[in-house]
């Protein structure tokens, strides 16, 4: 007996949803092993970003900048230990995902809780940390120079269409 049209459908999407996940978790690993690995590199964003020596010279809301670089490095490790717990539970996700797969759709259906906590704590990363509070607080958008609002909001876009996807109820 063999799985019909419709189960085969139902294998490709939830094989699909379990390949995002897998990729958030991946694309995590990656940017918290960079960060540890180039730790300077990133760091200096975090400077400028925080320093906000790169925004508009008018600037009247220069009293927001941070300038103290033990807070740099505190606001570094804060993303990077987010990165890095994000990624785990992704990956923790994927694994249970993957296991359920050929479950039955109501135990598959509930495997995803976790994997959307995870990729909306990576949602929170790109949005709050860096849309929110690196973007408006600290008018990361008027430094032609220091500006990550275009790569996170690529990230938050990315991750908000896999999320879409992935909360799809699944059938048998």
């Amino acid at each position: 007996m063999g799985i019909g049209t419709a189960g085969m459908r139902c294998m490709i999407l939830r094989y699909s949803k379990t390949a995002l996940v897998a990729s958030i978790a991946f694309l995590l690993s990656l940017i918290f092993f960079n960060n540890l690995t180039d730790y300077t590199s990133n760091l200096n964003f975090v400077i400028h970003v925080l320093s906000m020596d790169t925004t508009f010279p008018d600037n009247k809301l220069m009293g927001r900048a941070i300038t103290n670089p033990m807070i740099h490095h505190a606001f570094y490790a804060g993303i990077i230990v987010w990165e890095g717990l994000a990624a785990i539970i992704l990956w923790v996700a994927t694994v249970g995902l993957l296991k359920n797969v050929k479950s039955p759709a109501a135990r598959f259906n509930s495997k995803k809780s976790l994997a959307a906590g995870g990729i909306t704590l990576s949602l929170l990363l790109w949005f709050f940390a860096f849309i929110t509070i690196g973007g408006e607080w600290f008018v990361m958008w008027q430094s032609s120079i220091w500006n990550g609002q275009d790569a996170a909001f690529r990230m938050f876009a990315c991750q908000g269409i896999i999320l879409l996807f992935l909360m799809q109820p699944d059938a048998d």
